[in-house]
């Protein structure tokens, strides 16, 4: 009698190998390796903010508006437990992503405010600050896409036949995305040139004497 179990479970397991269960296994695990390094760059930006509020503020304390709306998106992100069920939960996701995007919206328009303070431009530690913040939107950027594309082959297998079927035997959905539109804009802060000299204003001309 065991001959014929151990036959049948080589013979199950090379129809469900043949019907994607493997890739949908290795697909799945792929997503989950990159959304934690979604996670991993994420707090690594939220970690930088503090410290770059603080060294703002010293120079621009009556930027209040500015700097409350970094924080409080700051603390918006905070409070959304990014689980790794998270990645199964559309609406989840979505307000995942959502204020995601507000606290990227939030540090453009304060770095923004930052070109008005020559002295603050040229504060060293605001300098490495800023520096740390751009090298993480960059790393972002890269997990986000890499995200995209592991969820992007995932749901390809999941809606695929003969994949849907085995999909629907084991219970695998598909999953949402990063959507794409304004990419660029939301994950890359603007550009400060600390070469540039501070503006001046041009000395009044002269009335001639009459």
């Amino acid at each position: 009698m065991r001959m014929p179990i151990f036959g049948l479970i080589a013979v199950a397991g090379v129809l469900l190998s043949g019907c994607g269960y493997n890739s949908l296994q290795t697909q799945d695990e792929q997503i989950k390796s990159a959304w934690s390094e979604v996670i991993n760059q994420y707090q690594r930006r939220s970690d930088l903010i503090p410290n770059l509020v603080a060294t703002v503020k010293g120079y621009a304390a009556q930027e209040q508006q500015v700097l409350l709306g970094v924080t409080q998106a700051r603390s918006k992100v905070g409070s959304i437990q990014a689980t790794p069920e998270l990645v199964n939960d559309p609406a989840a996701f979505a307000k995942f992503q959502a204020a995601q995007g507000e606290l990227s919206s939030a540090l453009s328009r304060l770095l923004v405010v930052t070109e008005n303070y020559p002295q603050l431009k040229s504060d060293q530690n605001f300098r490495d600050l800023q520096a740390q913040l751009e090298g993480t939107e960059n790393r972002i950027t890269v997990a986000r896409n890499r995200y995209i594309q592991a969820v992007q082959n995932y749901n390809v297998t999941v809606r695929s036949f003969p994949g849907n079927l085995t999909a629907m035997m084991f219970g695998y959905k598909t999953k949402p995305n990063f959507t794409v539109e304004n990419e660029a804009a939301i994950s890359k802060p603007p550009s400060v040139d600390f070469a540039a000299p501070a503006p001046t204003t041009a000395p009044p001309t002269p009335t001639p004497a009459h």
